[in-house]
Formats: structure tokens, C-alpha cells, sequence
């Protein structure tokens, strides 16, 4: 079966830190990004919920080509993608987007996903300085629709849970032990 996604859908795509090819991690990311993204929390996401999605993201998607897609992995009856269906829709743009790469990567599996969290990281650390911020994760957060970003007082929280020398920053260290921590 030929997939329904067509490369000029997405017409500001071309990040590969977009992915994160450590399989716990893209679980974790994924689950977040579907309730986020579930505005009205009826464990369906629209049409509607997904383009705001993307635009959130920064990305140009053609609406026409969306619907088609979309509806493409939504299920007789339903309202809109469940989870599920959600993460067959990225396994469809992983394959189409990144599934050549995958084919050519070479590395072991630790190489791979130091990579990862190396990109995962980078999201967060906005001045590339090394370090995560309470203010750089509250932006964000805030980005991604977060209310934990309107309270900064929260926000130092999450850095404190993390911050094992006690400096008020994450740095890669800690960030990476947060996150196999996770898995």
C-alpha cells in the first residue's frame, strides 16, 4: 500500500533534530504531543487540532493535502486520529521523511541515541550555552502550550528536580540521566 503522505505537505520541513530515533523517547514525545494537541480532551485529534499543531511548530501545511492524509488513518466513525492511529501517522512520516537515513546510519545503538538526546537537548538549551535555564524552559513550554510556563516558580521546580550539583541549570549530564531515567 502506496502511504498517503506527499513531501510537499510540510513545506518548512527539513530539521532532522525533529526526530528522535530512540523508540522510549519518540513513545514519551508522542503521547505528550497527542494530549497537548487534544484540545478538547475527547482522545481524538482533529483535523482542526492537528493544523494548529503544526503551526505552532512553525510548519507551512497545505490544508487540502492534510485533511486527505489525516482522514486517510482515521477510523470509520470516529471524530478524529486516536493515539494509535496518531502514531501511525508519524511512522509514516518518519518512513517517508527520514526512512532512507535510517537505512544508511551507521552506529551503535548508545552512539545513536547519545545523538539523540544530544538534539533533544539542544531544543531546550535556546543560547547553546550548555546549560537549560529556568527561563529557557519556561520559553519552551510556553512554546509547546504548556500552562507550567506561566509559573516560574513551578518552572525552577523542574529544573531543581533534575539539578544534581545544585547550580539552578541543567546541563547535559543531568539532562541525559532525567531522560533514561524516563525510559
Amino acid at each position: 500500500m502506496e502511504s498517503p503522505v506527499k513531501r510537499p505537505l510540510l513545506k518548512s520541513f527539513s530539521n532532522n533534530s525533529f526526530r528522535l530515533r530512540s523508540p522510549s523517547l519518540n513513545s514519551l514525545r508522542l503521547r505528550r504531543i497527542f494530549d497537548l494537541y487534544d484540545a478538547n480532551h475527547d482522545s481524538f485529534i482533529t483535523v482542526d487540532e492537528i493544523s494548529r499543531a503544526l503551526m505552532l511548530l512553525g510548519l507551512d501545511a497545505n490544508m487540502s493535502d492534510l485533511e486527505s492524509m489525516i482522514k486517510s488513518y482515521i477510523n470509520p466513525g470516529n471524530a478524529g486520529l486516536t493515539y494509535d492511529d496518531f502514531v501511525n501517522l508519524h511512522r509514516s512520516i518518519n518512513d517517508l521523511f527520514f526512512g532512507l537515513e535510517d537505512v544508511q546510519e551507521k552506529g551503535t545503538k548508545e552512539e545513536q541515541e547519545e545523538s539523540d538526546l544530544t538534539e533533544a537537548f539542544k531544543v531546550f538549551d535556546e543560547d547553546g550555552d550548555g546549560f537549560i535555564s529556568a527561563t529557557e524552559l519556561q520559553m519552551v513550554l510556553g512554546k509547546l502550550g504548556f500552562t507550567e510556563a506561566t509559573e516560574m516558580e513551578r518552572v525552577k521546580m523542574m529544573i531543581s528536580s533534575v539539578d544534581l550539583n545544585h547550580d539552578g541549570q541543567v546541563d547535559f549530564s543531568e539532562f541525559k540521566d532525567m531522560m533514561r531515567s524516563l525510559q
